[in-house]
């Protein structure tokens, strides 16, 4: 092989130097290119005990772990030569629009994370054009949540309180603020073992103790923002001082059944959808009660664990309902290509909840805008090399749910069979 000395001229064209960004906040989130990415900044940025309440789950964690690994285990089926040079990605949800296949999911605490909490949540989503929901256990007020997202659409959670009086409240405040759908949570009629934050000495607000301090010293932003702004305080009840699950404990009714729903459903003047379903005759029963949708869910894992994997009972849900009652679904939704899968399989639309809040902790409002044009572009990208143009194309052909755990016959169901 013949050599020579490089030339200048030849050098020059490779010899490019970027000029250094001083945004430091725009650089980092500009470098992420996944969900994941946003997890390692986040996991930096936080401190270890704000930071495991969104990451954790109950006990061994396996149900969450489950819930992504059957994301993972999934075939796609493309179609070739198709023209996709633009693809839709909006549809009818609940009644009204959504630019994109998934909504934010109701998270609590969220001013832990970072403190511009729902407030930045609610504005990224009213950018994006996707409903955005309110926790029962927010950190912002309904009213504010809804003037922040105004010209949005807003969905409100709700824990049915051992104080049905003031549960009921929150919800006429929801409808006179404008939220279109209310979300009434069932999975929760006491709080799951979340070790780690009780390993973390979890506590609302924060405490500043030895081990806290500590880990401040790696974070200084978190605590200067968590130190300088208004106190944390919740939108439906007064301030707690001790764990998350004994205040769960506390307030949560496990006396709650379905005359309740069917109760509920009357007092509201909007859609109503049962979120935490975990079995096919719940759905059933669910959507015989007149539920406008049932979001396929275990609470992302942070109740029983060992529980059903939403994604896997999705296709028998879908197939049994026959499209009578909207199917949304969430628990380990990663990635635009898990929200494709999902609309695939039969979901009319999927909730995000870490997703949101690996955004919220890296970035603050800007992350969480980064989180959904980084679900926003999978999403497009996937479809484009599905060979779809729109979510109403995608159906269960183009997905494959590969086994890696069988489960034994179950008796009841060989009787039906």
């Amino acid at each position: 092989m013949r050599r020579q000395v490089p030339k200048v001229r030849d050098l020059a064209p490779l010899m490019r130097v970027k000029p250094p960004r001083l945004d430091r906040r725009a650089a980092r989130l500009d470098d992420a290119q996944t969900i994941a990415d946003l997890r390692r900044i986040a996991q930096r940025r936080t401190p270890r005990a704000a930071f495991d309440y969104t990451d954790g789950a109950a006990e061994a964690e396996l149900s969450l772990a489950r819930a992504r690994q059957a994301f993972a285990d999934i075939e796609f089926h493309p179609q070739i030569l198709r023209n996709v040079a633009s693809v839709d990605t909006a549809r009818t949800v609940l009644g009204g629009p959504s630019a994109l296949p998934f909504a934010i999911a109701p998270t609590g605490f969220t001013r832990m994370m970072q403190t511009e909490g729902e407030l930045a949540g609610v504005r990224a989503a009213t950018r994006a054009g996707i409903p955005f929901s309110l926790s029962t256990m927010g950190t912002a007020s309904i009213e504010e949540v809804a003037e922040a997202g105004r010209g949005g659409r807003q969905w409100f959670q709700l824990y049915m309180w051992r104080d049905r009086e003031r549960s009921m409240a929150l919800v006429d405040r929801a409808a006179a603020a404008g939220y279109d759908t209310l979300l009434v949570t069932v999975d929760v009629p006491v709080a799951g073992a979340r070790l780690r934050d009780k390993r973390n000495g979890m506590t609302i607000p924060p405490a500043l103790t030895l081990r806290t301090v500590l880990d401040a010293v790696p974070r200084p932003h978190w605590w200067i923002d968590f130190l300088t702004t208004e106190p944390l305080s919740f939108a439906s009840l007064d301030r707690w001082s001790g764990t998350v699950g004994e205040l769960l404990d506390t307030m949560f009714d496990p006396t709650v059944d379905y005359s309740d729903l069917a109760w509920i459903r009357d007092q509201w003047p909007g859609k109503v959808v049962v979120k935490g379903i975990q079995t096919i005759d719940d759905a059933r029963r669910c959507a015989d009660l007149g539920a406008d949708g049932i979001v396929l869910s275990n609470h992302g894992g942070r109740q029983l664990d060992r529980a059903p994997v939403p994604f896997h009972l999705l296709p028998e849900v879908a197939a049994d309902l026959g499209g009578a009652t909207e199917i949304l679904l969430d628990t380990g939704v990663m990635s635009g290509a898990d929200v494709v899968a999902a609309i695939a399989l039969g979901a009319r639309s999927t909730l995000v909840g870490r997703a949101y809040l690996y955004g919220l902790m890296a970035g603050g409002e800007a992350g969480v805008d980064r989180a959904i044009t980084i679900l926003a572009d999978e999403v497009r990208r996937t479809m484009r090399l599905l060979g779809v143009n729109s979510l109403d194309e995608l159906n269960p052909g183009h997905v494959t749910q590969l086994t890696r755990v069988v489960p034994l016959p179950r008796p009841d169901r060989a009787a039906r069979s």
